[in-house]
């Protein structure tokens, strides 16, 4: 199966492709998320997926797009609830995977937002097999979640750079905001 890898960042790239390999899968890595601002945190992120691929010989290609405009623009359609942002997001970044894998021969497409134990498991299958339905290939969806903690450890110790939200600005805004009863 040639399966084409949709990246979000270095860290989470660590253990899902080491899962992969394990299983037989030599995954190919696309870097496009517009969402990541600002664009320091895109730069950092970038970078560090490039670092990856380039010390693991993995392929990968870049959509190198910086989309704050067509981001946000995007998102005042759907609204900045995390549901209804989240479910515009993982949309985005998994139609252009699975547009540029029919277009690249690619049988099978996945995502490394799996994971993240902070992100809709569920609502991402649910893109990710909608879409494959629509493009003609398979959504290869693993819960990679168990290998989280295992991946974070690896990367910081290689040095990769190590975010602290999933990179949206609204995202970034909630880091920071006080939780109700949390005292802090």
């Amino acid at each position: 199966m040639k399966l084409l890898l949709h990246s979000c960042c270095a860290p989470c790239s660590v253990q899902c492709v080491k899962t992969l390999e394990e299983e037989g899968l030599l995954p190919e890595l696309f870097w496009y998320n517009p969402n990541i601002h600002p664009y320091t945190e895109y730069r950092f992120r970038r970078d560090a997926i490039r670092c990856f691929a380039g010390e693991r010989n993995l392929p990968l290609i870049m959509e190198d797009e910086y989309g704050l405009r067509s981001f946000i623009k995007g998102l005042s359609s759907v609204g900045d609830e995390a549901g209804s942002r989240c479910g515009y997001c993982y949309r985005l970044r998994l139609e252009k995977t699975a547009a540029l894998a029919v277009e690249k021969g690619y049988d099978a497409f996945s995502t490394t937002l799996l994971i993240s134990p902070y992100q809709d498991h569920g609502l991402i299958r649910e893109v990710g097999e909608t879409l494959a339905a629509c493009y003609g290939l398979v959504f290869l969806y693993r819960d990679f979640r168990p290998g989280f903690r295992q991946g974070q450890k690896e990367a910081r110790e290689v040095g990769y750079y190590m975010q602290k939200y999933c990179g949206c600005i609204f995202s970034e805004e909630e880091r920071y905001l006080v939780k109700p009863g949390s005292g802090q």
